[in-house]
């Protein structure tokens, strides 16, 4: 897998990480690429840490094993900063996503001295204004392709609002509060992504 993209997802269950990385791989298979979607499996319960993963490629993808050296991480939820390496294995010229109202000099101390490129995005705000409650893994799922540039924000939106139209069909209020989630956090990034560009 030469030309591919490699994410690991940090979450705690509940907080959507599983159904983020398996509707990342399901959008991407839609435009073409060779994907894997998967959750580790651990103690499954609401609250404990969990991680899943993602690999994304134009190549078949001839791997099957957990991912030990991701492009991208992605913290759905920043507490795990203090329990969980997070940064264990990311590559220097990778890129990490950290769901935090803070800015990233704020928590670089609990990056363990990574050295590339790290983005916040404060998906509790998003989604409680969009969705009126805490679903982080819309705004981690957008943030998570507008950083690793895996597919254009265009085929994106079109491929999710398809997704979650037949998802949560008699629920318009929850597509229209996703859709808005997804394009806030693109506009939420769109200035870190120029200074790193």
């Amino acid at each position: 897998m030469e030309q591919g993209l490699e994410i690991r997802w940090h979450g705690r269950g509940g907080q959507g990480a599983k159904t983020a990385a398996l509707l990342l791989a399901d959008v991407a298979f839609k435009t073409g690429a060779h994907v894997q979607g998967f959750p580790e499996y651990g103690p499954e319960r609401m609250g404990a840490p969990i991680t899943a993963y993602n690999r994304i490629s134009r190549d078949e993808i001839r791997v099957h094993s957990n991912i030990y050296t991701p492009d991208l991480v992605v913290v759905v939820d920043e507490t795990l900063l203090h329990s969980v390496d997070v940064t264990a294995g990311l590559k220097e010229d990778g890129s990490i996503i950290i769901n935090t109202p803070k800015k990233k000099e704020e928590i670089m101390d609990l990056l363990n001295g990574y050295k590339g490129k790290v983005y916040t995005v404060d998906a509790r705000k998003i989604s409680v204004e969009t969705l009126g409650k805490n679903f982080p893994n819309s705004p981690m799922l957008a943030a998570a392709v507008a950083v690793s540039g895996v597919m254009d924000k265009e085929s994106f939106i079109r491929e999710m609002r398809t997704s979650y139209e037949h998802k949560f069909a008699k629920k318009p209020e929850v597509i229209e509060g996703n859709m808005k989630a997804l394009v806030m956090t693109f506009d939420a990034l769109a200035d870190d992504l120029e200074k790193t560009a």
